[in-house]
């Protein structure tokens, strides 16, 4: 006997929320369920939870939140604001750079008072679950973390898929965590043309240690290093030849290679693995002056290991800050992150140039059929661009 069902009644639960936020209703029952229905109906409308010193959802503007609620709401720790701050800044829209550019001049003094974390690596090395140990024992130790998880961007929408925020279960529900997926878009070595300014918000909202996982491609990750204070290279072990697993250039980058899943029958093979690239790493310049790039192993699953990473990392902070390393490569970066604001602004004038556009055509056309080399191609679009400009 074939079962009938009738269609669930979407429009009107969506219009019984609606009502319980603008009634601001203290009871727990429905405004709405079927007849006869038993403690089965699965539908309840619940009274928020409090936290103290926090704004309650429904106190903050759903539309047109102006530059003094973008700051005042960063600088209160507000979470949704936060995220709301951070979507304006990855807007492409004309309006809301000129706004976000506004509430970063005024956020500015408050930041800088983080230590940064790079995290890379190959893929399937266990950077998620790592950050999700890192994150929870830092909390522990009385820290404010915020990760800036870059995730992989849908080909068609180039939109995240905001893995990270479902792998990092535990670590998504402490309160002093904030973590934040952002499509990579298509950027090379996985982050984000607007990661930096995302940083200076978290840190202007009071967290003290930002992690940046990447999407660990193997390429152009000295964009991750020209960012952050530590750079972390996590790998594994039986994965083939370990010193060929990953390119030198890479490995020079970083201040510390981490063997992960150093656990179980795997515990031995991450130690031969760890030893190698330490001998390795005698032959390397280290990446930061005046601190030598070390091997360790840990298992981000049972927690072995992460006391001791954290305990590194504390100490690369102590001896370039006292070394003033620390303050120079904050400096040098500084500069870097202009030079790559002129190039991006510079790439995106030349090629969303109108007149240019229409050059490109023909061009492929006479480069694809031979008639005309590549040098010359580009020698005469720049030519072009620049009659143009004047």
């Amino acid at each position: 006997m074939q079962q009938t069902s009738l269609p669930f009644p979407f429009d009107i639960v969506f219009q019984m929320v609606y009502n319980r936020q603008m009634n601001n209703q203290d009871s727990y029952s429905p405004d709405w369920a079927p007849e006869n229905a038993d403690d089965a109906f699965a539908v309840r409308v619940r009274k928020g939870v409090e936290v103290p010193g926090k704004k309650p959802l429904d106190s903050v503007k759903r539309t047109g939140l102006n530059t003094e609620d973008y700051v005042n709401g960063v600088l209160e720790r507000n979470k949704t604001i936060l995220g709301r701050t951070i979507t304006l800044i990855e807007s492409n829209s004309a309006t809301h750079q000129h706004t976000a550019r506004t509430v970063l001049q005024e956020l500015l003094p408050h930041t800088g008072n983080s230590l940064r974390v790079g995290i890379t690596g190959v893929p399937g090395a266990g950077k998620s679950t790592l950050i999700e140990a890192l994150g929870c024992h830092l909390i522990d130790l009385g820290r404010k973390v915020a990760v800036l998880a870059v995730d992989p961007s849908s080909s068609i929408s180039k939109g995240s898929i905001l893995g990270d925020k479902t792998r990092m279960e535990k670590l998504s529900r402490r309160p002093e965590c904030f973590i934040r997926p952002s499509p990579a878009g298509g950027t090379l070595g996985g982050v984000t043309r607007k990661s930096r300014e995302t940083v200076l918000v978290c840190e202007a909202a009071g967290y003290d240690v930002i992690l940046i996982e990447t999407v660990g491609v193997g390429q152009s990750e000295i964009t991750v290093r020209s960012m952050t204070d530590f750079f972390l290279l996590v790998t594994i072990s039986g994965a083939g030849d370990e010193l060929q697993g990953i390119k030198k250039g890479v490995i020079e980058l970083a201040d510390a290679l981490l063997v992960n899943k150093a656990d179980g029958d795997n515990k031995l093979r991450a130690l031969s693995a760890k030893n190698e690239y330490a001998m390795a790493l005698k032959y390397l310049t280290p990446a930061t002056r005046g601190w030598e790039t070390r091997a360790h192993t840990c298992s981000a699953l049972t927690g072995d290991g992460i006391p001791q990473l954290w305990d590194m990392v504390a100490e690369f902070e102590e001896r370039t800050r006292a070394s003033g390393v620390f303050a120079q490569r904050r400096s040098g970066q500084a500069l870097e992150w202009v030079h790559s604001m002129v190039d991006d602004y510079l790439r995106e004038s030349f090629y969303g140039n109108s007149f240019i556009k229409k050059q490109l055509e023909s061009i492929k056309e006479n480069v694809l059929g031979g008639t005309l080399l590549p040098t010359t191609a580009a020698e005469n679009l720049i030519n072009d661009y620049l009659l143009f400009k004047r």
